[in-house]
């Protein structure tokens, strides 16, 4: 009896394992869809520009359009999935999402193509915000869920690489049209998967927790902050400030309707865990670092190296191999022998030593010496990095809050990302137009500004550290 018993559990088991990997899949392909069109459009920018006749400053509004509503909206939708079920969050964001695509790739003009993005945002904030919730659900084991991570980071970590890469060979083989259009059979296959594997949750209902009021207020804050950080190159100071000001006052008035509210959309206990706002705080500087290098270096390639759309995303390569061996072959097991915390301390200074490196990429560069080898630190130190923030962010949620507190994660992410676009590009652009001013070579003076760039990522970077070190200490998990 007891060897039919055992003989019965195993199958069980197995086909559970097998389950769960295929949701993970499913999970990771949906992610990486996503990640991969915010980056794929920066190197098609200068052809999107030509084809659609945009200004310089209008063109940045084809990333603009994606980031606010994505970076508003995944604290609201991240709440809503734990309501309504994070299966049905997921699938309608990959419809929303795919189907913005398309808009995205028959777009003929610079409306169409501004308005589409905005609503692939708005699928993107579906599908992220749950994400991580629905994978510490899947696998709640510690050493699993560890494996399970660093899976689903070194896609998300790999992606944004890999997306600068197929967004210069699309464009150069065939035109712009088919970085947005790639996405209809991924979209497709995701979506069906997803319906067919994903475990069905039922949420809690949404008649628990759906602030309605509160959520008008966090998701205007969110998009004004969004918007203010993206557009602060194109203000001057005083709109600027009054609009920061604002967003600030909208997130007042949120903070004071959670701590009233019957049923609050966010829970402000949620920051009593000095894990979770430490993990959040550290983040919002390493993005911000990441991806400002990426902005910034891609630009360096292009515009002072001589590189083509297609030259340029090749050089990106090795950080998203690099990224993918890493974070599959290694992260789990080190995070499990030296403890979250000693890993993303080592992964910062990694990026630290790399940002410093870049700083002093000159205007007569090569690729092979004063390229590669800070990118290939910094690959390899946010490898180990994203992981082991990731595992102590929702480490310090409870399991009613994993849909908030991945929305939260993934928001902190956007408003770093953009914060780091923001500000480095716009010094860059600043000294690069004083030099020039003062009669320095267009070249000389664009090299000299990325290098300013550099150096001030390189600072973020070390405030990254400083926060992690002082602020997560004790955490060794």
């Amino acid at each position: 009896m007891a060897l039919v018993e055992s003989r019965t559990r195993t199958p069980r088991r197995t086909q559970r394992t097998h389950s769960r990997r295929a949701s993970l899949v499913v999970l990771c392909a949906g992610t990486l869809m996503t990640i991969l069109d915010g980056n794929i459009v920066t190197v098609a920018m200068p052809a999107i520009q030509s084809d659609l006749g945009f200004s310089a400053s209008g063109l940045a509004w084809v990333v603009n359009a994606y980031l606010i509503p994505f970076g508003g909206l995944l604290l609201l939708v991240g709440r809503l999935g734990d309501l309504i079920g994070r299966k049905r969050m997921f699938t309608a964001g990959l419809a929303v999402f795919t189907a913005a695509s398309v808009l995205c790739g028959v777009a003929t003009g610079q409306g169409v193509l501004v308005a589409a993005r905005a609503l692939q945002g708005v699928g993107g904030a579906m599908t992220s915000a749950v994400v991580l919730g629905m994978l510490v659900a899947l696998f709640p084991e510690p050493r699993e869920q560890a494996r399970a991570i660093a899976v689903f980071s070194a896609v998300g970590a790999a992606g944004g690489a890999l997306g600068t890469f197929l967004g210069g060979a699309l464009t150069e083989a065939l035109n712009w049209h088919w970085i947005f259009l790639i996405n209809l059979p991924i979209g497709v296959v995701a979506w069906l998967a997803a319906i067919r594997v994903l475990e069905p949750d039922r949420g809690a209902g949404l008649g628990r927790g759906a602030d309605y009021p509160g959520a008008a207020l966090v998701t205007g804050a969110l998009m004004l902050t969004v918007y203010v950080i993206v557009g602060a190159g194109d203000r001057d100071l005083a709109p600027t400030l009054l609009l920061a000001a604002l967003a600030l006052t909208l997130f007042v008035a949120f903070t004071l309707r959670q701590a009233r509210a019957a049923r609050p959309l966010l829970r402000l206990r949620l920051f009593g865990s000095r894990v979770l706002s430490g993990a959040n705080a550290v983040q919002i500087l390493m993005i911000a670092t990441m991806y400002g290098f990426q902005f910034i270096g891609a630009l360096y390639l292009q515009r002072v190296l001589g590189y083509g759309e297609l030259l340029t995303g090749t050089a990106f390569l090795p950080a998203p191999i690099a990224i993918g061996v890493l974070m599959l072959g290694l992260s789990a097991r080190t995070v499990g022998r030296f403890g979250a915390y000693r890993v993303l301390l080592a992964g910062l200074v990694l990026i630290v030593a790399g940002m410093a490196l870049l700083s002093r990429a000159p205007v007569d560069g090569s690729y092979v010496t004063d390229v590669l080898p800070p990118l290939l630190l910094l690959a390899t130190g946010f490898a180990a990095a994203m992981p082991a923030l990731t595992g102590l962010a929702m480490s310090g949620a409870r399991e009613e809050d994993a849909g908030l507190a991945s929305g939260l994660f993934n928001t902190t992410q956007v408003v770093g990302g953009s914060l780091g676009l923001a500000v480095l590009s716009v010094l860059a652009a600043s000294r690069t137009e004083g030099l020039l001013a003062d009669g320095a070579g267009s070249v000389a003076a664009t090299a000299e500004g990325y290098q300013l760039a550099f150096r001030v990522a390189t600072g973020i970077a070390l405030g990254a550290l400083a926060v992690a070190a002082v602020v997560l200490r004790g955490r060794r998990d």
